[in-house]
């Protein structure tokens, strides 16, 4: 990978409204999931009918690669590839080789459930992968099985912690989305499991993503309960961030046994330094994970568009963003309840 490639802000890198520059994009490889989380993807609306996207409708491994390379030339320096759950897509360890070699990417990252990771994990190391996030809401079996929408894989997923891990894909994080009443009482579990290991456990709080999660502000638990809660059992201190932007507050231990890390986007909104960019599974580019639209690049793509027309109308729909939807939360929600956002599946986290 181009570790040593750091992209100079340029007059061509377009701010947008609120003066915040495009550095990181998620792509979504894959809109199916192998879970059915209930925040996410509930098998009630998932269903074994569910018209997820053909093959032929998500971009192909070349068409993200050409875009890709359209928001590095924009000042994209970070890449996370995301799903539904992106290792159900054959050969994305390829992908990842490609992507490696784009001038001004300096750090690719994978999001997954982990299931498949045993299998792959080798692989994804060998084409240029460096860093995996696995989400891991509890390690209670029972719990699990309820949120994960009935998938019993607790096991696999611990497997495919291990294999990353042995294969240098490390700091393995794990992202535990924390409902209360649900697997809030889980969560010392968490951090006692994984503490002394190549392991960063980060909580997020429930967010209303998406339209079918059933979220409601008395399910959140805020990131400063659950700190008090860890910090009593483990004294900690926080850490400065790495880098601006970086959406996780850090908390290290005492005892030098690694660290944990919150991701407050209810009760900390951190919009005021979201330099993040979606691309969905069919190619729409989007500027908020709370976004109810987006500009379809697929289409222009196949009909013969050239990179500067493309380059165009990305540096557009930047220029022209203002999406703070954590800080309007609750304003935004009073005054459109109905406003339908883009699905989790579609656009990954």
């Amino acid at each position: 990978m181009s570790s040593t490639v750091h992209h100079i802000r340029g007059p061509q890198d377009p701010l947008d409204r609120l003066g915040r520059p495009l550095h990181d994009l998620r792509i979504s490889v894959m809109d199916r999931c192998n879970f059915r989380c209930p925040y996410c993807m509930p098998k009630q609306q998932f269903h074994e009918h569910y018209r997820f996207l053909k093959s032929q409708e998500r971009l192909s491994f070349d068409e993200i690669v050409r875009l890709a390379r359209l928001f590095a030339a924009l000042g994209v320096q970070k890449l996370r590839l995301t799903g539904g759950e992106p290792l159900l897509r054959t050969n994305l360890a390829d992908l990842i080789g490609d992507l490696t070699d784009i001038p001004g990417i300096d750090d690719i990252a994978l999001t997954t459930n982990g299931v498949l990771l045993g299998q792959h994990a080798v692989d994804l190391h060998a084409n240029g992968l460096r860093r995996v996030t696995v989400s891991l809401d509890t390690l209670d079996k029972e719990v699990f099985t309820r949120m994960s929408g009935g998938f019993g894989a607790l096991d696999q997923v611990l497997s495919g912690i291990d294999a990353a891990i042995a294969a240098g894909l490390t700091p393995v994080k794990i992202n535990a989305v924390i409902e209360r009443g649900l697997n809030d009482h889980t969560v010392l579990d968490l951090v006692e499991h994984f503490r002394g290991s190549p392991v960063i456990v980060r909580f997020i709080e429930f967010m209303d993503v998406g339209n079918r999660n059933n979220w409601r502000p008395e399910l959140v638990v805020p990131s400063r309960e659950l700190a008090a809660r860890i910090n009593e059992r483990w004294p900690m201190q926080p850490v400065s961030q790495n880098y601006k932007g970086e959406v996780a507050q850090r908390w290290r231990f005492d005892d030098g046994a690694g660290e944990v890390g919150f991701i407050s986007s209810v009760s900390q909104p951190f919009c005021g330094a979201c330099s993040r960019a979606r691309l969905s599974s069919e190619g729409k580019f989007y500027t908020c994970l709370f976004a109810t639209q987006g500009l379809d690049l697929r289409a222009p793509l196949r009909a013969g568009a050239g990179d500067a027309d493309i380059l165009q109308l990305i540096r557009a729909v930047w220029s022209g963003r203002t999406d703070r939807y954590s800080e309007l939360r609750e304003e935004l929600r009073r005054a459109l309840p109905e406003t339908k956002k883009i699905e989790m599946n579609y656009i990954g986290g």
